[in-house]
């Protein structure tokens, strides 16, 4: 069996993405009891923020260090593009 891929930071998005699950089935619940839509549309974006913010964390911690790990050290001037790569996804 394969070793458990974890990060540190797997468990704060393992927390933030099930606080997302239980907004999102409160906004199932307003929708099926007919709260306004204003409300459900509120909802519905604390849930988009909150499952982009996992998102990003995720991949920020998987070029953080499973990236270093495949490209190991490397001397400074060869190092500029994998930077920038990594300042880049910080804009996804």
């Amino acid at each position: 069996m394969e070793h458990p891929h974890v990060h540190e930071t797997h468990p704060e998005i393992v927390k933030r993405l099930k606080r997302a699950s239980g907004h999102l089935q409160k906004v199932i619940e307003m929708i099926e009891s007919g709260r306004p839509c204003l409300d459900v549309a509120q909802q519905l974006h604390a849930v988009e923020k909150a499952i982009t913010q996992a998102k990003r964390t995720l991949i920020q911690d998987h070029l953080d260090h499973c990236l270093e790990e495949t490209v190991g050290s490397l001397p400074k001037e060869r190092r500029s593009a994998i930077d920038e790569f990594k300042d880049i996804t910080k804009y996804l």
